[in-house]
């Protein structure tokens, strides 16, 4: 019997683990970076074992340093969770080999399926070679052999473009998984993401777990996803069951694992299934551990897989057929990033941070109130889950849950997600796919409404904040209006005078009536409706409900005191590469890339902002930048007397 377990992870995932270990009974260790010696993870476990160094490659990535700390702390086993060493087959062995028990498949398992290639030429699919390309296989997609989560991928829709994919997407391979082997498959324009969840014993049962669809993406990386698939043939989902099973079966599989199809089909391709066609499953790969979205499967068949990834691991047998499901889940992964942004990830404190919770409602998340959103990582903050009789139900409870949350911290995706759930394309499962926000991203990232009231609510508990500091604001003598002017999608100018009954009058914008007034709530009547706000504040920034404002005078914005053309880091982070025989003085046009930036596990492109003439480059390939750091200047074209590199330095 298991008595230990080290997780060989962080954040939302080591906490989940601890969760289930806590509630069989079971002793757990935590690892841990100097970035994360604080962190939600680490003082949730009962031991936590010091990893030196803040970025992955110097501590989560250390399979050598992790089988040490679980010896040194105790441990009789280890759980990789997902990402970092779980699908690393000389980590498995490297725990076995010191006498600690593997949570996970068979080595010789992981290897088969670690790469892309190997596995579908297992299963008789060879992909397609990149010089057999030609222009009738076009679009295709060349993707990394080893890793995942969007890492190595590019659409390629023009021959000539393909030596350049190929290439960019070797280098951001090796980068990542240390494995630079890419290859070529068709893409299939906004297909359906479907997964099956399979579970195996050593004893030869392997159970299919139904169904996901995870069809929401964002540079190929998953945002909402759900259990089961919806509206999908019987014939086709026997079909995915049984290629998912025989692929576990034919590489001696034990333990949880996720194999991944695309489903050519949708109301936006040729010849879909909604047009009378017949949809066909194409095999992407297959994940041989945990995956991120596994909480719906565990909704649905009343079962938790982390528990059963234990009991396999012991030994135990499964029941011959698993729990039947029941209704819906669907998950939404609530990031610290700006969507309308280009996903930029973002850092900061989180003042506050509270998702609902309660019957049919799960959060899954390695924050909490008062931690800090670091640089090194992922930005996922969390999953939050619901489960419902139905698909309907399950999408209203999650959208609501989230629309309540309590987010005061850096911005988020918590707008986009609700925008996304209530989107007649994700509410109608015909009308999925995964080209969804390349078609919808404008209209789901506008600013939700209210805005204006927002900031009289946040002018309001200001000024009764004062006054319940410093005593009454009504006069005898009628004074000049107070001005408060906030600044959030737009500026708002709030113009008020107190009254003498010690409320207050709006007098700008007009058509506003303050109903009561405390420094952390405030109710607006407007035509007749009285609305409730809930406000908060930190220093300049304030929170009403999900609006975020800044109170004048704002900081300085960085790109406002540096030269026109300025190219500043939208993030920390490290370059990762300049593009290839870039110099001062090149001309360079509007939108062309001319550096990658590397932060939280994604990788950022730096472009040129306009057509012009590059006049500065102060990045390099392995320079760490901080937020603001200037990169380039690219002076447009028709800017006159275009300075100097050294006219540039100059002027920082």
């Amino acid at each position: 019997m298991i008595s230990t377990v080290l997780v060989a992870n962080r954040g939302e995932i080591a906490c989940r683990v601890f969760r289930t270990c806590r509630e069989l009974g079971i002793a757990t260790v935590a690892v841990y970076s100097d970035a994360d010696a604080g962190a939600l993870h680490v003082r949730e476990a009962d031991v936590a074992v010091r990893l030196p160094g803040a970025t992955p490659a110097e501590t989560y990535l250390r399979g050598d340093l992790v089988v040490k700390a679980a010896l040194a702390a105790g441990a009789d086993a280890i759980h990789p969770g997902y990402g970092f060493l779980s699908e690393r087959k000389e980590f498995a062995e490297a725990v076995t080999e010191a006498g600690l028990v593997w949570i996970g498949p068979p080595p010789a398992a992981i290897e088969a399926m670690a790469s892309k290639t190997r596995a579908k030429e297992l299963l008789g699919i060879p992909p397609l070679a990149a010089r057999d390309v030609t222009e009738a296989d076009l679009p295709v997609l060349v993707k990394a052999a080893a890793g995942g989560g969007g890492r190595g991928m590019r659409v390629v829709r023009e021959l000539h473009a393909l030596p350049a994919a190929l290439a960019a997407a070797s280098a951001e391979a090796l980068s990542a998984f240390g494995d630079g082997e890419v290859f070529v498959e068709p893409y299939v324009e906004d297909g359906r993401h479907v997964e099956v969840q399979i579970l195996a014993d050593t004893h030869g049962t392997v159970w299919t777990l139904g169904t996901r669809d995870c069809s929401l993406q964002r540079r190929h990386q998953k945002v909402v996803e759900e259990a089961p698939a919806p509206d999908l043939p019987a014939e086709l989902l026997d079909s995915l069951y049984a290629a998912a099973a025989s692929a576990a079966r034919s590489v001696g599989y034990t333990g949880a694992g996720t194999v991944e199809f695309l489903v050519a089909g949708g109301p936006h391709v040729a010849g879909s299934a909604r047009a009378g066609g017949t949809p066909v499953a194409h095999f992407l790969e297959m994940n041989t551990r945990l995956q991120v979205e596994h909480p719906v499967t565990e909704e649905i068949h009343g079962i938790d897989l982390v528990a059963l990834q234990l009991a396999v691991a012991e030994g135990a047998a499964l029941p011959p057929e698993p729990p039947a499901p029941r209704g819906h889940a669907v998950e939404a992964r609530l990031y610290a990033e700006d969507p309308a942004g280009g996903w930029t990830p973002q850092t900061g404190l989180l003042h506050a941070f509270d998702v609902p919770t309660g019957p049919g409602l799960r959060v899954d998340t390695g924050y909490a109130s008062g931690d800090t959103v670091g640089v090194h990582y992922d930005a996922m903050l969390a999953k939050v889950v619901a489960h419902a009789p139905t698909r309907a139900e399950a999408i209203r409870k999650l959208a609501h849950a989230l629309e309540r949350a309590r987010l005061h911290g850096p911005a988020t995706n918590r707008d986009l997600l609700v925008a996304s759930l209530r989107h007649p394309d994700f509410t109608d499962p015909d009308r999925l796919g995964t080209g969804f926000y390349e078609r919808h991203l404008p209209a789901l990232t506008e600013p939700p409404a209210g805005e204006e009231q927002a900031a009289v609510a946040a002018a309001l508990a200001a000024a009764a904040t004062g006054r319940s500091r410093f005593g009454g604001g009504w006069r005898n003598v009628r004074s000049q209006d107070e001005l408060r002017t906030y600044a959030g999608h737009g500026t708002h100018e709030v113009r008020y005078r107190p009254t003498r009954d010690g409320g207050h009058e709006v007098t700008a914008p007009p058509g506003i009536r303050a109903v009561s007034v405390a420094p952390d709530r405030v109710s607006l009547e407007v035509d007749a409706v009285v609305r409730h706000f809930d406000v908060a504040r930190y220093g300049d920034t304030v929170f009403v409900g999900r609006h975020r404002l800044t109170a004048a005078p704002r900081f300085p914005d960085p790109r406002e005191q540096t030269a026109p053309g300025s190219l500043l880091a939208p993030m920390p982070g490290s370059v990762v590469r300049v593009a290839e025989g870039l110099a001062v003085g090149d001309r360079v046009e509007a939108g062309q890339p001319l550096l990658w930036l590397e932060a939280m596990k994604m990788e950022h492109r730096v472009v040129a902002p306009a057509s012009g003439t590059l006049t500065a480059l102060h990045a390099a390939p392995g320079r760490q930048v901080e937020v603001g750091a200037l990169l380039a200047v690219v002076r447009p074209a028709e800017t006159a007397d275009v300075p100097t590199e050294a006219q540039e330095e100059d002027s920082l």
